[in-house]
């Protein structure tokens, strides 16, 4: 196939994800089996584009002065891809499978379009009804926040210390030219290109279990856990087992963490994961019918661990279709689940012990919001301030992350190169 082809292939495919609001990799899989001569390097430079505009789609609509998915392509090959009107005139010849050739008004708006006047949810490529929260989480911020957002994020991987330490891993994948993560101490990070990225779960590494993927932010949220060796931990959203894996390596197999979800066949993953891993100090309590499989472990737990269903508004930078089929119910039920959530980790914390409340969301109604409101119903607990929760990590440095907006810690893409993530460490009196 020629680039031009691929644009024209990236666009039929945008056009079945806004008709039918569908998850890009979805509507990529369907258009791959319906069109196999397409090689794989075809696949991915198309699904490269298509990914491209998704992350651009409201400042490509806005330049291009139309929200169709041929606006929006083009648009994006301007702003996701930075090229002119000319070498984006030399994809669309209107030939041999390449898209129409560019009108007039589409050549001017090439040429002279700006986003200097745009609003805030344009420039920082979000949708607009979320323009009011991202304000009251970022202010004057919000649009250079969901631009960060909207980039590509590199490959990062934790290092299973459990196996090997950090350079040992970076020593057996010299290869992938990785680097040492800039806050994480387990971390590698592997910098995003235009194409598609390195095939991390063929590699020896990965396959003997000395690394895993995880960014770097979800690394730290468990690093901040400060789960110590002997103690009791619960993992109550444990889902394929990523934090599960990262806090058996930091409590060195010792004392025994109790991995559950709601839904066990999010659990499913998570025993290869462990064989894999070496991680031996990790029971898995699935649900069974009505039996309360946590019943043993009310007022015993060192750490409960809450990794929250949210809007996942923080990692945008690896999902970017998802910001656009997100909608206000959804954010709705998710708080709902949080406040049940906290409601029923409450209940499994011992006195001196720890509840950490995690999510992978920017939105303050999913983070300081909830926290405000489980503090003030739950005497018993208080909220550890972020120099607290960073120096009982033995990362001091994560403090000058610390909320304006109440407590916990924040991360995201534009303040600390991770994806948005929100930590904030409850200690039970």
């Amino acid at each position: 196939m020629t680039p031009a082809a691929h644009v024209s292939a990236a666009i039929e495919i945008l056009d079945d994800v806004a008709k039918r609001r569908r998850p890009a990799a979805d509507a990529l899989k369907d258009w791959g089996l319906s069109h196999r001569f397409a090689g794989s390097k075809d696949r991915a430079a198309i699904a490269s584009l298509v990914f491209d505009a998704l992350r651009k789609r409201a400042s490509a609509a806005f330049a291009m002065g139309d929200d169709t998915p041929r606006a929006i392509m083009l648009g994006a090959l301007r702003e996701a891809r930075g090229l002119n009107a000319e070498a984006i005139a030399a994809f669309c010849s209107g030939e041999r499978h390449a898209p129409a050739p560019l009108s007039d008004d589409e050549c001017e708006r090439l040429e002279t379009a700006s986003l200097d006047a745009a609003p805030g949810h344009v420039r920082g490529d979000y949708p607009e009804w979320l323009a009011p929260r991202f304000d009251a989480a970022f202010g004057a911020r919000a649009a250079e926040e969901g631009a960060a957002l909207a980039a590509r994020a590199p490959v990062d991987l934790r290092v299973n210390i459990l196996k090997c330490s950090r350079e040992q891993a970076l020593e057996k994948l010299a290869h992938l030219v990785p680097a040492p993560t800039p806050l994480s101490p387990i971390g590698l990070r592997i910098e995003a290109g235009q194409g598609r990225g390195p095939a991390l779960t063929a590699e020896t590494a990965y396959v003997k279990g000395l690394v895993e993927l995880q960014d770097e932010a979800s690394q730290l949220a468990a690093l901040l856990c400060a789960a110590a060796p002997g103690e009791q931990v619960l993992d109550l959203c444990a889902g394929g087992g990523g934090k599960t894996l990262a806090l058996a390596a930091q409590m060195h197999n010792r004392g025994q963490i109790y991995a559950h979800d709601s839904d066990g066949r999010r659990l499913a993953p998570i025993h290869e994961r462990l064989d894999r891993a070496g991680a031996r100090n990790v029971q898995v309590r699935a649900p069974r019918g009505k039996s309360d499989v946590l019943a043993d472990l009310e007022e015993r737990c060192d750490v409960v661990l809450i990794d929250a269903p949210c809007t996942g508004t923080g990692a945008w930078r690896r999902h970017p279709d998802a910001k656009w089929r997100l909608a206000p119910g959804a954010l709705e039920l998710r708080l709902k689940e949080q406040c049940e959530l906290l409601e029923k980790a409450a209940r499994f914390v011992k006195r001196g012990g720890r509840l950490a409340y995690i999510t992978c969301s920017v939105l303050r109604d999913e983070n300081e919001d909830r926290i405000g409101a489980f503090l003030a119903d739950h005497p018993a607990f208080a909220a550890l301030s972020a120099k607290e929760t960073a120096e009982k990590a033995g990362l001091p440095d994560l403090a000058r992350f610390a909320s304006s907006h109440g407590p916990g810690i924040r991360l995201s893409p534009a303040t600390s190169g991770t994806d948005g993530f929100y930590v904030c460490m409850l200690a039970k009196r």
